[in-house]
């Protein structure tokens, strides 16, 4: 058994037996771990290329946290929908994003998954049921509320998961939707990815809480629940406990997920390493509590896979990450009149009030 941190707590319960891993087969199992890797080294490429200045915009790097989307998102149903924070390219890769569309994105290319416009923090595929990338802390959280309540409204099985890290989790919009959820029973899972910094502010100096950050969701009648995010079967598990209950019983859940970032908030953030938190630090969650590696040891163990199959796959992964740039970089670039496109929905369709600037809220 590896080594944990204090603040880490391994629970002894085997969530490899939890029904919904259990029923796991080994394409299954080789699945997680490519996503694990594709999310990894996609985002290795792209910062090389962001540290070339050939990208504009922020770069918030997934680096050490690929085991929460890849788990939560692994469980996803038809109706079931996604929403996240600006640090948005694991959870896009993880709900079945091509590298390509992603990568072009970042390169502000007309092929981009948002046109070019959006850039890192503004990952969308409706077609998926992916909703985002919002470059507003928490300003996803009453948007994943609105999904939710589409889904109950349509009456359909289904729920959205909205992501929010650590810091957002102090935004009052927060609580404003955790009230409407609990309020008007609501198929909605917050997820907090805590990776215990916000920016550049440790959990203890920006947040008064007693045990937990979840725990918070006592106060609207919200059921909650803590869970190792290097664990992609403690994650699984726990979500689908969650996605359950919304299905089932249509009532919201908190799920707050330890995990940890190896990069700094931004590429930007320079003061990560030897800063607020040592380079000691880092090192210990990247030797011991890396997840790309706590899962591909495991699934070697179970004998899913061999290490050189493991190898290939991560050789694979970041040969299709480095495709993907030469992609971007063929792409054209959005037109000049593409600034003035996908502003609008009814002036994009030309319907009557597109053409006239006459809408129902003028009368």
């Amino acid at each position: 058994m590896t080594e944990t941190p204090a603040e880490v707590e391994v629970s002894p319960v085997d969530y490899a037996k939890a029904p919904i891993n259990a029923s796991l087969t080994a394409e299954d199992k080789v699945r997680l771990l490519r996503q694990l890797y594709s999310i990894r080294n996609f985002e290795r490429v792209a910062l090389k290329h962001y540290n070339e200045g050939r990208m504009g915009g922020f770069l918030h790097l997934y680096i050490g946290q690929e085991s929460v989307a890849v788990g939560t998102c692994s469980l996803l149903g038809e109706n079931d929908h996604v929403i996240t924070a600006y640090r948005d390219h694991g959870h896009a890769l993880a709900v079945g994003m091509g590298m390509n569309e992603c990568m072009a994105e970042l390169f502000g290319k007309a092929t981009g998954c948002s046109k070019g416009k959006g850039g890192s923090m503004h990952f969308f595929a409706p077609d998926k049921n992916y909703w985002g990338g919002h470059g507003i802390v928490a300003g996803q959280i009453p948007l994943g509320l609105g999904l939710a309540f589409a889904v109950k409204y349509k009456g359909l099985t289904g729920s959205c998961l909205a992501f929010l890290g650590d810091g957002a989790v102090n935004q009052g919009v927060v609580y404003e939707s955790f009230n409407i959820a609990s309020l008007w029973d609501l198929p909605v899972i917050y997820i907090i990815e805590n990776n215990r910094y916000s920016m550049g502010t440790s959990l203890d100096r920006s947040s008064a809480f007693r045990n937990c950050l979840a725990e918070r969701a006592d106060g609207f009648r919200i059921v909650w629940d803590i869970a190792n995010g290097e664990d992609i079967y403690e994650v699984r598990a726990k979500t689908w406990t969650a996605i359950e209950r919304a299905h089932n019983e249509s009532r919201p859940t908190v799920l707050e997920i330890d995990t940890y970032r190896h990069y700094g908030h931004s590429v930007a953030d320079a003061k990560h390493k030897g800063g607020y938190r040592t380079a000691e630090e880092i090192e210990k969650y990247k030797n011991l509590h890396d997840p790309v590696l706590v899962w591909r040891r495991r699934v070697i163990e179970e004998g899913v896979v061999a290490a050189e199959e493991a190898d290939a796959i991560d050789k694979e992964t970041r040969a299709e990450a480095t495709a993907a740039v030469k992609f971007a970089e063929e792409s054209p670039v959005p037109t000049v009149e593409a600034v003035q496109q996908d502003v609008y929905f009814e002036v994009d369709r030309q319907t009557e009030a597109g053409r006239t600037g006459r809408h129902f809220f003028n009368d």
